[in-house]
């Protein structure tokens, strides 16, 4: 069975690309699998009209073509060959305030490739749930990212007088700000991955924050940032999937993590949860898992156990599992 797969341009980000990789490594195992990125960055309709020829050239009757990562409109281009559409979140809908835009952004992102496509993945409960809001449609499935196989469990005795503390993007959902503010006066060392605003920059300075940044890292060297830290902090105020969580988890180390969905349906209360808009909430965290190695202990373990949900091997028999239904249709 051949599986022809589509990305967005590696420029929009790397993500994607990452978890499915780690899938697409297990699937080469027993199918035959080629992947394309299409070439243009933006979403204007030259973009959209030049990615869909790409994508129309790289068709192939025999293949099934599986799309991911909001170039959902490349389905215009694959009507009549069988398809597959992951959505990993409804950020491009959710973050529009124009009408105009937004109903573009529907029509095209949504609306049309769902009604294209002959099966539709989420990556969440919490996307599946978004979506059917906005359509009336059975094609919905859920299947989770899976974890990369670097990550494995690494046990290190906890620093309890100066933890180091991983803080995973630096984004407008991310949460660094008010991570900031809730570590004030607290004994740690912030690691920070990514790159750092001018404002985000002032705030550590006013905090008198002992940290140290990187961008641009290798996935060796993100493992590596996991093994080297005490604990996770992914606080965010919106996810599609929440990957450091089940990163951190598979690791060994403490997550600390909000209490929203989707991150509640994959983190399976095996994280220490907090309120994202709180700073008090976040700071009272952090100064427990300090100060009680059971507390820490049992998220760790419990965390453990809940990262196998997660296994490249389970969630790959779930994709060849899904292209195997298909292509019997």
């Amino acid at each position: 069975m051949k599986i022809n797969y589509f990305f967005r341009h590696p420029k929009v980000g790397h993500s994607i690309h990452r978890v499915f990789r780690t899938i697409i490594q297990e699937l080469n195992k027993t199918l035959d699998i080629e992947t394309y990125d299409v070439p243009n960055v933006g979403s204007m309709p030259i973009d959209v009209l030049e990615n869909n020829i790409y994508t129309y050239k790289k068709r192939d009757k025999k293949a099934i073509h599986h799309v991911t990562g909001h170039i959902h409109d490349v389905l215009l281009s694959l009507i009549g060959v069988k398809t597959v559409l992951t959505i990993h979140d409804l950020v491009f809908l959710d973050n529009v305030k124009n009408p105009i835009k937004r109903f573009y952004k529907w029509l095209f992102w949504l609306y049309l490739p769902i009604k294209i496509a002959d099966k539709v993945v989420c990556i969440s409960n919490q996307t599946k749930n978004n979506i059917s809001k906005k359509l009336n449609t059975d094609k919905l499935s859920v299947i989770h990212n899976a974890v990369d196989p670097i990550f494995k469990y690494t046990p290190q005795d906890f620093n309890e007088d100066k933890p180091t503390i991983l803080h995973i993007g630096t984004g407008w959902n991310k949460n660094l700000e008010l991570t900031i503010q809730a570590l004030d006066n607290i004994d740690c060392h912030l690691r920070i991955i990514g790159n750092i605003s001018a404002r985000q920059s002032q705030l550590l300075i006013n905090h008198n924050i002992d940290f140290s940044n990187e961008c641009n890292l290798t996935d060796e060297q993100i493992k590596q940032e996991y093994v080297n830290c005490d604990i996770v902090n992914f606080p965010s105020k919106y996810e599609g999937f929440g990957m450091p969580v089940i990163e951190g988890q598979q690791t060994g180390r403490v997550v600390v993590t909000s209490k929203i969905e989707p991150i509640i349906e994959i983190a399976n209360d095996a994280v220490a949860f907090v309120i994202p808009n709180d700073a008090n909430s976040l700071r009272n965290i952090y100064l427990k898992i300090k100060s009680d190695s059971i507390y820490r202990n049992s998220i760790i373990e419990k965390g453990r156990t809940n990262a196998k949900r997660f296994s490249v091997e389970a969630i790959a028999l779930q994709y060849i599992n899904l292209y195997q239904d298909l292509d019997k249709e």
